[in-house]
């Protein structure tokens, strides 16, 4: 198996992050604001949000000749609207910017909100699943989403139409929430040709404060803002979801997850973050994700039986540097794949630089991906989000 040679680094990148590592602790940022809201009548308002993440990354395989390859992306555009008609009833809607450039409906569901203990969402949103996929790209402590362990089967970035309810109970520190949604392969000569539904479900418990989020939304990181000792559970099962209509399976899913978050120096914080999972589909293979010409967001093909590990953990300083502190997290990502017999491991060494928590942050990233068999890799990313 080829090795890289790590201890060289092209002259540009390292220029170019020098002088944005630079830029990016001393120049002035006007602090990321708030979403704007305006009230409609007694009890209604509608608030308008944008999310925005850019990176440029430099590989010693990305180009098409298998050269190292320097590469700018706009990794996500997000537009955040939500409105709420009176205390009970609101409604979300969201967009991403996907692959292609082009704008597609990242969330669209109504909100039946009654108390703490007792809502119902439906529409297209988050299953009940992982942590790292309740983070979502923008509240993960690392910049680059774990994607080699967390595969839970989605529509688009994660989603699936169907409908939730979930609750919070014993001072909200118990955070439940269950679901049942379109599913996975329902298209002509796919598994699933009669239409069976995925079921999910996720319990989280935490020992210590509870986590500030909406709804079930999770995060990897709360910078120090609270003291979080969190266990969680989740899991998804689907008859008929894998495989073809002649050789069929079908799928379950689980994993537990854990984040330990501690407040230390008077402004600083250890965190630390671990995951397993377990992705059983009968014994078969799936098909490939345009199967049956099956389009980016039709939820086909993809999903593989193995298991993963995941494990993180990171340091907040407690100084104030310029405008921000830094917070480096190193990652370890492992997916054994049970029909293949491969296994693909991932190391991540994370430096950010934390500005207004996740609303403002920029992140360097280094990746090293060993593969059974294959081509090692390396990855080095320097990236920035904004929340308004």
């Amino acid at each position: 198996m080829k090795k890289k040679d790590s201890g060289r680094r092209p002259t540009r990148l390292r220029g170019l992050l020098l002088a944005a590592a630079a830029g990016a602790c001393f120049a002035p940022l006007s602090a990321a604001q708030a979403g704007a809201k305006v009230p409609i009548g007694d009890d209604g308002w509608i608030s308008v949000g944008l999310g925005v993440r850019a990176s440029v990354t430099e590989s010693d395989h990305g180009a098409p000749d298998g050269s190292s390859n320097f590469d700018t992306s706009l990794d996500s555009v997000r537009l955040y609207v939500n409105g709420q008609l009176n205390k009970t009833i609101g409604a979300t809607f969201n967009t991403e910017r996907d692959g292609d450039g082009d704008i597609k409906l990242l969330d669209g569901y109504l909100r039946f909100e009654f108390n703490d203990a007792f809502n119902v969402w439906g529409g297209r949103l988050l299953p009940p699943s992982d942590r790292s996929n309740l983070d979502g790209p923008y509240y993960l402590s690392s910049y680059n989403y774990p994607g080699l362990v967390s595969q839970y089967p989605a529509r688009f970035a994660g989603r699936d139409d169907g409908v939730v309810v979930w609750g919070k109970l014993l001072e909200k520190k118990l955070v439940y929430s269950a679901g049942v949604f379109r599913g996975h392969n329902k298209i002509a000569g796919a598994s699933n040709q009669g239409g069976d539904p995925l079921f999910a479900g996720r319990v989280v418990f935490n020992i210590w404060e509870p986590e500030d989020n909406p709804g079930y939304y999770e995060s990897s990181t709360y910078y120090g803002s609270a003291d979080i000792l969190a266990i969680g559970v989740a899991g998804m099962m689907q008859k008929n979801a894998v495989g073809t209509a002649a050789v069929k399976g079908d799928y379950k899913a689980w994993n537990v997850d854990a984040l330990l978050e501690k407040k230390v120096m008077g402004g600083g914080a250890v965190t630390l973050e671990g995951a397993y999972y377990k992705y059983d589909t009968d014994g078969v293979a799936d098909v490939a994700g345009g199967f049956g010409g099956a389009g980016a967001t039709d939820n086909v093909g993809g999903v593989t039986e193995g298991k993963a590990y995941l494990a993180s953990a990171g340091f907040l300083f407690p100084q104030t540097v310029g405008i921000g502190k830094f917070q480096p997290v190193v990652r370890f990502q492992q997916f054994d794949a049970k029909l293949f017999d491969t296994k693909t491991k991932q190391w991540d060494a994370t430096l950010n630089y934390v500005i207004k928590g996740h609303n403002a942050r920029v992140s360097l990233d280094y990746a090293h991906v060993d593969t059974d068999g294959g081509q090692d890799s390396d990855l080095v990313t320097l990236g920035a989000q904004l929340q308004f």
